[in-house]
């Protein structure tokens, strides 16, 4: 969850102190001298908008089982997809004191919460583009998802009974791997006058289409970044208007073990965070229910 709303980022190495020193060596190496806002950002990273240009300072990792934080491949794919319309205008990046920072181009509007559509056609442009050298390989197929799964409920003081409503259906790998966003999340989306940008590149990956398919339809996620899951509706717009039926259609196959997955991210989540995600669980959680019951 790369972009939370209700929780602070969880940086205790990044003290009030060193904030303070790192704003001034921005002014000092001239980045900008404009008066740094916060923004909106995750357990992982700070973000501030300096006039029209916006600093991440990426904090350390904490081991998050399914979302990584690099900054090396979120510099690279700003750099390659510069000029698609589909990312941020990539300005510099640098070190401060063993902490990676990254400045990009302010995009002006407002974080997705409606218009499924767009987001389709936008994923369908992403996964056209060529790969990307040197990223690594997303999951792929349910035996991929279950160790996947299976390795975050082991971070889990309690898995509950999710071992229980592991899905039964086995579906191969991706014939057909891409470049994708790895979190393409409400939060991650940006739009403005109808055109939508994504941010927040901290885990692309060359994998299967129908995992960024999978993290956007997520109710967990939706609950999250946009406060409520996604109708019925919505999910039907969203899978007529992506460009690749074939893709879709594997989505769908998979739809149990996508549910799988989250619902035990969730579950860590709650362990380490809080009750404020166990909404979020019991929408994935239902969700997963709900396929198993018409498998």
């Amino acid at each position: 969850m790369a972009r939370a709303k209700t929780t602070e980022p969880d940086l205790p190495n990044l003290s009030p102190y060193f904030i303070t020193r790192f704003l001034a060596y921005l002014s000092d190496c001239g980045v900008s001298d404009a008066r740094p806002s916060p923004l909106l950002g995750g357990r992982s990273n700070r973000v501030w908008r300096l006039g029209g240009i916006v600093v991440k300072l990426y904090g350390d990792s904490h081991g998050n089982p399914l979302f990584a934080n690099d900054a090396a491949r979120e510099y690279a794919a700003l750099q390659a997809l510069n000029g698609t319309a589909l990312v941020p205008e990539l300005l510099t990046s640098g070190q401060f004191e063993g902490h990676d920072w990254l400045a990009y181009r302010h995009s002006p509007g407002v974080t997705w919460s409606s218009g499924s559509a767009e987001v389709a056609a936008l994923l369908g442009r992403l996964h056209a583009q060529p790969v990307i050298p040197g990223f690594p390989a997303g999951v792929s197929g349910s035996a991929a998802i279950k160790d996947q799964t299976q390795s975050i409920l082991a971070y889990c003081g309690d898995a509950g009974d999710l071992n229980r409503l592991e899905p039964g259906r086995q579906i191969p790998a991706a014939g057909r791997r891409v470049l994708i966003h790895g979190d393409p999340v409400p939060g991650n989306i940006v739009t403005s006058g109808g055109c939508l940008t994504l941010i927040d590149w901290q885990c692309p990956q060359i994998g299967d289409p129908a995992e960024d398919l999978a993290l956007f339809l997520s109710p967990a996620m939706q609950q999250v970044y946009r406060g409520a899951p996604l109708t019925g509706a919505e999910e039907a717009t969203f899978l007529a208007a992506y460009p690749d039926p074939e893709i879709t259609a594997r989505y769908l196959s998979l739809k149990p073990w996508y549910h799988w997955r989250m619902a035990a991210y969730c579950q860590w989540r709650c362990e380490r965070d809080g009750e404020q995600n166990s909404l979020a669980y019991r929408l994935e959680r239902a969700a997963l229910e709900a396929c198993l019951e018409h498998a």
